[in-house]
C-alpha cells in the first residue's frame, strides 16, 4: 500500500467520524431519526435512450469516493457504522463494476442491490423518521419518504461542508496535481500552435481523462475568444496568428475538484506585461485571505487594486477612486473574485452566516460574488481576478456618461487579445495560506 493510500486511510477515517458527529448533532436539532442519500440515477435524454452524462449527488460523495455508481444509497443515523446500498446488476448490455477492496470499504454495511427497482427491500422500512437527500423526488415520493431533502438538515450540512477535513484536503491536493500535469502540457501546446481543439486534448491526455471526467467543462480560449467568460467553442481551425490563451480548466480526485485558470501571450509584448502585473495583483491578493476578514472585504480590495492597474496601463485618464465612484471598473473586472473549493467547484455555503442558513446577500455593486462569508481556518477558495476587454460590455461603456474616462485607443489595442483571468486554489490555515495550485509548481 502506497504512502500517499496510507495517509488517506488515516485521514478518512477520522472524516467519517467527523461527518457522523455532524449528522447526529442535525438528527438531533431537527428531530430526525437518519438520513437516507440517494447517489442518483441516469437521466435519459427526452424521446431518446441515450443518458446525460452521470454526476453524482455530492451530499454521496461526502462520505465515500464513488463518483460513477448511480442507483447507489446510503443509510445514515450519526451512531451506527453506515450502510452502503451497492447497485450491481447482472448486465450483458453494459460493463458492470464490481465493488472492489478499497481503504473505505470497511467503514460500511455493504448490501448488494441487483436490481435497482428492489432498493425498497434494503431501505429502512418504516420510512416516517427518514429524510430522503437527494435529486429523484418522485422516486423518493413512490418509496414513501415524507420527508425530501428538508431545508433546515441542508442548511446544517451546507455550512459546515465549508469546513474542510484533512482528508478532504488532501482529496484537494491531489485533484490540484492532476489539473498542474495538465495545465503545463496545455500551456506547450498553445506555444507549439496548436488549436483550441487540440489543446484541450492534449490537456485530457495528459491525465488519461474523457471530457466528461473534468469537473466542469473546460474554457480553452485563443485570441479574442478569451473575452468570453465561459467559452465552450473548442474551435478545430487554426487562427491567422496565435496571440493569447486562456485555459480554465480542473480535474478530480475522489468527487474533490480543482479549479485552475492561466492566461498567457504568444509574444514578449505589452499584453504579456498585463499578465504579469495580473499574477503580482491575484498573489498579492491572496495574502490577504486571513480568518476573520469577510470575502466581501477581499474582492473590494481587489476591485480597487484592478482600478490602479487600469490607470498604470492608460486604459483610463481618470485616478483609481474615481473608476471606482463611476463604476466603469466592472466593464473590465465584471465578476467575484472567487469561491468555495470542494465537492463542487463552486462549492456551498458561500452566502451564509449560520447553520440555520441566514443568507447574506452580495453588495449590490458586487452582484455576481459568490461567497460572503467570513474567512476561517479550514475554508477552501479560489482567487481569481480578472481584466478583459469584452466588446458588448465596453460598447455599453462607450455609450455611457462615462466614456470619455477612458483612452480608447489603448483599450482597444487589446481587444483581439480577449482578456485576462489567473486563478489559484488555497486553503486557509489559522496560521498561513497554503497555495496549493502554486506549491505544484503552475
Amino acid at each position: 500500500m502506497s504512502k500517499q493510500t496510507n495517509k488517506l486511510k488515516e485521514e478518512y477515517s477520522q472524516h467519517l467520524d467527523q461527518l457522523q458527529q455532524r449528522t447526529k448533532q442535525a438528527l438531533s436539532r431537527e428531530n430526525i431519526e437518519g438520513i437516507v442519500i440517494h447517489s442518483g440515477q441516469e437521466v435519459k435524454a427526452f424521446l431518446d435512450d441515450n443518458t446525460y452524462p452521470f454526476r453524482v449527488n455530492p451530499h454521496f460523495k461526502h462520505w465515500l469516493p464513488l463518483i460513477d455508481a448511480p442507483n447507489c444509497w446510503l443509510i445514515i443515523n450519526g451512531e451506527d457504522k453506515p450502510t452502503l446500498v451497492y447497485y450491481q446488476p447482472v448486465d450483458f448490455w453494459h460493463k458492470i463494476k464490481p465493488l472492489t477492496e478499497s481503504y473505505w470499504g470497511k467503514f460500511f454495511d455493504i448490501k448488494i442491490l441487483k436490481q435497482a427497482s428492489d432498493v425498497d427491500k434494503l431501505l429502512p422500512y418504516d420510512k416516517k423518521g427518514f429524510a430522503y437527500i437527494g435529486s429523484h423526488v418522485e422516486v423518493a415520493k413512490v418509496l414513501g419518504f415524507e420527508a425530501i431533502n428538508p431545508e433546515p438538515l441542508l442548511n446544517y450540512f451546507h455550512y459546515h461542508r465549508a469546513y474542510k477535513t484533512p482528508y478532504e484536503q488532501e482529496c484537494l491536493r491531489q485533484s490540484n496535481s492532476l489539473a498542474v500535469t495538465a495545465h503545463k502540457v496545455a500551456k506547450m501546446a498553445f506555444l507549439s500552435g496548436d488549436t483550441e481543439f487540440e489543446i484541450q486534448n492534449a490537456y485530457l491526455n495528459a491525465i488519461g481523462y474523457t471530457a466528461n471526467e473534468t469537473p466542469y467543462g473546460n474554457i480553452v480560449a485563443l485570441n479574442k475568444n478569451c473575452s468570453i467568460l465561459h467559452y465552450m467553442g473548442l474551435d478545430k481551425i487554426p487562427p491567422q496568428a496565435h496571440q493569447s490563451f486562456l485555459i480554465d480548466a480542473g480535474a478530480n480526485f475522489n468527487g474533490y475538484a480543482a479549479d485552475i485558470t492561466r492566461t498567457y501571450s504568444f509574444k514578449r509584448d505589452k499584453f504579456a506585461e498585463l499578465i504579469a502585473r495580473m499574477d503580482k495583483l491575484m498573489l498579492n491578493v491572496a495574502k490577504g485571505l486571513k480568518p476573520g476578514l469577510c470575502y466581501v472585504d477581499l474582492h473590494i480590495a481587489a476591485y480597487q487594486e484592478i482600478a490602479q492597474v487600469l490607470v498604470e496601463f492608460d486604459f483610463i485618464n481618470v485616478s483609481a477612486d474615481t473608476a471606482i465612484g463611476s463604476g466603469i471598473v466592472s466593464t473590465f473586472f465584471p465578476h467575484g473574485l472567487g469561491h468555495h473549493l470542494g465537492l463542487q467547484v463552486h462549492d456551498v455555503g458561500g452566502f451564509m452566516a449560520d447553520e440555520r442558513g441566514t443568507h447574506i446577500n452580495a453588495p449590490e455593486a458586487h452582484p455576481f460574488l459568490r461567497s460572503s462569508r467570513v474567512i476561517e481556518a479550514g475554508q477552501v477558495f479560489t482567487i481569481e481576478p480578472g481584466l478583459y476587454f469584452i466588446d458588448s460590455l465596453l460598447q455599453n461603456l462607450k455609450e455611457s456618461a462615462s466614456s470619455d474616462q477612458v483612452n480608447w485607443q489603448n483599450v482597444d489595442e487589446m481587444r483581439a487579445f480577449g482578456g485576462i483571468r489567473i486563478e489559484d486554489n488555497i486553503i486557509v490555515h489559522q496560521s498561513h495560506n497554503e497555495n496549493m495550485t502554486r506549491d505544484l509548481g503552475l
